[in-house]
């Protein structure tokens, strides 16, 4: 599940990237930069996150 999350969180990051070539508006690669870091959030702190949590040391 940690390498989903590292997945997702690379997506975000080529996605955000890759705004500069998708869109030539402002307001497009601001969009577009957006989605990727709310994926890269998700990424981080929805999949990776959880993924420790059920391995954690107070847990055993």
């Amino acid at each position: 599940m940690a390498f989903v999350g590292v997945l997702i969180t690379v997506l975000g990051f080529v996605i955000a990237v890759l705004s500069v070539s998708l869109s030539s508006s402002v307001g497009g690669r601001m969009v577009v930069v957006l989605i990727g870091i709310a994926m890269s959030l998700i990424g981080i702190i929805g999949v990776i996150n959880r993924a420790f949590l059920k391995t954690a040391n107070w847990r055993r």
